[in-house]
């Protein structure tokens, strides 16, 4: 339907602007009429052949090249249909559609920049043209230029006031700039104009549900659905308000129908387990869990609730197995440690239930002690209870990039951060570019080497060097790790207490970590190494918060009917979590180390985790400046591109990461780079 809405938005655009001279040696008004009848079809690869004939020899058609970028566009060719769009203009310099179909392409293609500019063409030559302030003010949304395209999408008002997505769209733009006010007014002068268009109950039921009215938000549900019953997030955001009415039957009800439309979201599977638990459905609420710890096996979250529902059913040992696989993922989980201590002991083993009580409750005082910031002291409460309901786009998986609902989904992953670590020696050394370098950084290392010699490292054939943590994990066994971290002694020198940072960080043990490296930083207050490592073991640890909590409701954007980029793009809105701390010590090791790109390209990380994707792109940039094959920082930067829909550059950014040898962008290029062309 989309694509023949555009078609026949096109058809009259070629009936008011097309046309031409015959042509002696052809009939060009007949290559027109079945050009564009073919499109209005559907049928656009025959409207490409026939259109075709005529540019053979009609090569200053402008018009037909319009049409042919037209049908190659709604066949997804962007590239074609850009090309195409561009030979129009070059014909016919004030061709204003041309410009404005180039801009809406280069937008779908994540090219902002460029498609800016036509858009600003296109005004120029029609300034009383509404649609491109409408498309443009869709481009200006996705490359969250707010302001501006609450400015397009009022000015496309003025003239189209009853025009229900551009109140939507714009009332989503308020929301993004934290006016509700005006975003619930978008929202309910879209239903006044249209009562029987459904996403405008849906945007508003929406708002009302994150604002805790949830009888008005229920309202509007209701009516959405009564208007088109496939909305699975209509009915996922009424069962979210059920369960705060108090009406769990209600909400399970329509849980089940969330699941039918979406049987893939793991957070309803989630959510419906949390609700089967509390009313005493303990079987099936297992059966729920059981399918979100098979899409999210990282989530510790899934196997801590899991293994409360299991004792109620009897299993102890399998309850045991899943607290002991959440301290598997978080070694700092207090509460794990307490309920694993409980169980052991009405198994008989005391021994066992001894030690994991002492170890929750040194944990339990670190927290209390060294860890100022309330997000994580809330976790020394041994009272808390994770079983909150979390929202439609909630995160599952720890150092994902956020947001990724749109060409790259949630098990696409950030490559981590980098930090000074111990690894195996290598039997042979081999000259690798992607290894970087430096002078100062040797010295650095030679300094800790020299301190761990006759401590156990060159027995157990480790050296020190600055990696990325996924590398690390997968090196060094556990074991052998504890093994070394005890041969070292009490700390005295910062080395000392550095290297037990080192080792406490491989161990996952984050509040004892960061305790060494401040002892560290009061040794050695310009040691960029202390403040690098500091802030990506805090980094590590706030990726576990993240797990543990929901977010906000999810908000969309839509296109223009008449728009050909008809594509349903969706962006979230977010919580964000506190990097602050791990991003000032991140910095004080930029500034004492302004050569090291790993600085940087950590920087890059935080930000674009606590959601200033901007600034992680120019982080990014700054490590590439510093070392060109730097294939991570690549990686990571294309990812961020193609988030802000910079999808061709960000493809750039992966094939070069995968040029430099990161296996890993392969994939992301085949499943999400390819397509888009």
């Amino acid at each position: 339907m989309k694509k023949l809405l555009a078609a026949f938005f096109l058809f009259l655009s070629v009936c008011l602007w097309g046309g031409g001279e015959a042509s002696a040696q052809l009939n060009k008004p007949y290559f027109f009429y079945k050009g564009r009848e073919l499109i209005v079809e559907g049928n656009y690869r025959e409207a490409i052949e026939m259109l075709n004939l005529l540019l053979r020899t009609e090569t200053k058609e402008y018009e037909g090249y319009f049409l042919r970028g037209v049908a190659k566009y709604n066949l997804d060719d962007l590239l074609g249909a850009e090309a195409d769009f561009t030979s129009a203009i070059a014909v016919n310099p004030v061709y204003t559609m041309a410009y404005q179909y180039r801009a809406i392409t280069r937008s779908r293609m994540g090219n902002y920049n460029d498609a800016l500019k036509d858009y600003q063409y296109a005004v120029e030559l029609r300034p009383n043209m509404p649609a491109a302030y409408y498309s443009r003010g869709v481009t200006y949304f996705l490359s969250q230029q707010f302001e501006k395209a609450v400015e397009d999408f009022s000015r496309y008002l003025r003239s189209t006031p009853a025009d229900v997505n551009a109140l939507t769209n714009r009332g989503t733009c308020y929301l993004y700039l934290k006016d509700t006010t005006k975003a619930y007014a978008d929202f309910n002068r879209a239903v006044e104009i249209n009562p029987y268009e459904a996403d405008g109950y849906v945007r508003r039921g929406l708002l009302e549900v994150a604002q805790n009215k949830n009888e008005e938000g229920i309202r509007d549900l209701t009516e959405a659905l009564s208007i088109d019953s496939t909305q699975s997030v209509a009915y996922f955001y009424r069962a979210y308000a059920y369960v705060n009415e108090q009406q769990p039957i209600r909400a399970l009800a329509d849980f089940d129908r969330a699941i039918a439309y979406d049987s893939t979201n793991s957070v309803t599977y989630f959510n419906r387990a949390i609700l089967r638990s509390q009313i005493g459905d303990y079987n099936r609420a297992i059966e729920d869990y059981d399918r979100v710890a098979a899409y999210n096996p990282g989530n510790v979250l899934v196997f801590y609730n899991r293994a409360s529902v299991k004792i109620q059913v009897g299993d102890y040992r399998g309850a045991i197995a899943d607290y002991t696989r959440a301290i598997e993922l978080y070694p700092d989980f207090a509460n794990a440690y307490l309920y694993r201590s409980q169980l052991k002991a009405a198994l008989r083993d005391f021994r066992g239930a001894e030690s994991d009580r002492r170890i929750a409750e040194q944990k339990i005082e670190a927290y209390r002690k060294k860890l100022s910031d309330s997000t994580f002291t809330s976790f020394a409460d041994t009272s808390r209870q994770f079983d909150k309901l979390l929202s439609f786009d909630a995160d599952f998986g720890n150092n994902e990039l956020r947001s990724m609902r749109g060409d790259v989904r949630r098990d696409v992953r950030l490559m981590p951060v980098f930090r000074i670590s111990f690894i195996r020696q290598d039997t042979a050394v081999v000259y690798n570019p992607r290894n970087y370098r430096n002078a100062r950084l040797d010295g650095y290392l030679a300094e800790l080497a020299a301190t761990a010699t006759g401590k156990s490292s060159e027995r157990a054939g480790y050296r020190f060097d600055l990696t990325g943590m996924a590398t690390t994990a997968s090196v060094v066994p556990e074991d052998s790790v504890a093994e070394w971290d005890a041969a070292n002694g009490a700390p005295v020198s910062w080395q000392d207490n550095y290297l037990k940072g080192v080792t406490q960080t491989l161990l996952r043990q984050y509040a004892s970590a960061l305790s060494y490296y401040r002892r560290a930083a009061r040794v050695a207050e310009d040691n960029p190494l202390v403040y690098l490592n500091r802030g990506a073991a805090q980094a590590e640890m706030i990726e576990f918060i993240a797990s543990l909590e929901g977010n906000n409701v999810m908000q969309q954007i839509s296109i223009h009917t008449d728009d050909p980029a008809t594509k349903l793009l969706q962006t979230q809105s977010r919580r964000t979590y506190d990097y602050s701390e791990a991003i000032a010590d991140t910095r004080r090791a930029a500034e004492l180390m302004p050569e090291l790109p790993q600085v940087y390209y950590n920087l890059g990380n935080m930000l674009c985790l606590s959601g200033d994707l901007p600034g992680a792109f120019e982080q990014y940039t700054m490590a590439i400046e510093r070392f060109p094959y730097f294939a991570e920082a690549y990686y990571n930067r294309g990812l961020v591109q193609i988030f802000m829909q910079d999808t061709q550059k960000g493809c750039l950014d992966l094939s070069k990461a995968g040029e430099l040898g990161l296996e890993e962008a392969y994939e992301v290029l085949k499943r999400y780079c390819i397509k888009s062309r």
